[in-house]
């Protein structure tokens, strides 16, 4: 008994060890990140300038001005729960830091490249130009805008590609280990259970940086992503080696109660108020009695009031029709409505995480 007891004890200590050093191998790709995206969103800035000149977003606010310590302690936040729970077991250190220098340049310069043009766009005011294309024919009308002011919108293999750059610029490199606060929900749920028994779709997975991650965290688990974006599932479907499907989130083509989990990143406020509670419901009725929806979007201002005035400032300089609606939108309440209970949260910078179960 004894002897069973002490090799307990060692291959627990190993373990504890073998995560102390992935999580020391996450902090480090943290720092590169950081400090890679935040001198390509700096360069862009002083590039474009987007605060200054006679066309640039008018912006006033009753909010006072942001602390730039409590700033740096929620953008340091989002490193360290993600460091934390590599160390914890939960997930396995991701690989979403430069690690290639000549293909990160590229990525970088092409970035950059773009910046000017979408600045130019953002002075015009111009967020709807996407609507000239016709490969944006036959998609709803809120969806058919340049969100960000991005070239080509959803509708691009260009857009694709270069989306996660300007993500990762926009946040200093925070992006990832920002989204992961909903992997950390659905990680600790599923904790010890068998994979191969799992069903899981990620709703709106745009380019797929979240589904790579729920496949490194959940390889043997059924997984899939959802997006109404050919070019962007296409991207999606590259990075995660998981099955697609082109659909709108408010028709999901999916049985009902025939999911364990749905995952849902960064939506919501991209949506219309009276489309939320469509796709709220359609999210619940394919989840099974006791299965998960693991969703992360944007805090709000009554999350964080210390932050309220940069969250203000987000829909004025980057194209956000529906943001301001979602900042007051009762979440709980919402979800609650389409009979999910809100069952963990999490929130780490500019990002907030729920679990929420049917």
């Amino acid at each position: 008994m004894g002897q069973a007891s002490g090799r307990n004890d060692r291959l627990g200590a190993e373990r504890r060890g073998a995560f102390a050093l992935d999580a020391a191998a996450q902090r480090g790709k943290a720092v590169a990140k950081a400090a890679w995206w935040t001198a390509a969103g700096g360069l862009a800035k002083f590039i474009t300038r987007p605060t200054e000149g006679k066309a640039a977003p008018r912006f006033a606010s009753d909010a006072p001005p942001v602390s730039r310590g409590r700033l740096r302690r929620a953008y340091m936040s989002a490193f360290e729960k993600d460091a934390a729970d590599v160390a914890a077991g939960l997930y396995p250190p991701m690989e979403d830091a430069p690690s290639h220098p000549a293909a990160s340049i590229l990525k970088a310069w092409d970035f950059l490249a773009d910046a000017r043009a979408v600045d130019e766009r953002r002075r015009r005011g111009d967020g709807v130009e996407v609507r000239d294309d016709p490969k944006s024919q036959g998609y709803p009308a809120y969806y058919r805008q340049n969100f960000h002011y991005q070239t080509g919108g959803w509708f691009t293999a260009d857009s694709a590609r270069r989306y996660d750059a300007q993500v990762e610029a926009l946040f200093s490199g925070a992006a990832g280990a920002m989204r992961r606060r909903a992997l950390s929900l659905l990680a600790r749920h599923w904790r010890g259970r068998d994979q191969r028994d799992l069903r899981a779709v990620d709703v709106a997975c745009g380019s797929g940086a979240f589904l790579h991650d729920l496949a490194r965290a959940f390889p043997r688990a059924g997984l899939a992503g959802l997006d109404l974006s050919p070019a962007y599932l296409t991207e999606a479907r590259t990075r995660s080696g998981r099955g697609m499907m082109q659909a709108n989130a408010e028709r999901l083509p999916l049985a009902d109660d025939s999911l364990d989990a749905v995952t849902c990143v960064y939506l919501f406020h991209e949506l219309p108020p009276r489309v939320r509670p469509i796709v709220a419901a359609e999210i619940a009725r394919v989840l099974k009695p006791g299965g998960v929806l693991a969703f992360a979007d944007s805090v709000q201002p009554s999350d964080e009031p210390q932050l309220a005035r940069m969250l203000e400032a987000f829909p004025a300089y980057f194209h956000e029709p529906f943001y301001g609606s979602y900042a007051e939108t009762d979440l709980e309440a919402l979800f609650g409505a389409a009979g999910l209970r809100v069952a963990g949260r999490d929130k780490a910078f500019l990002t907030k995480a729920l679990l929420l179960e049917k």
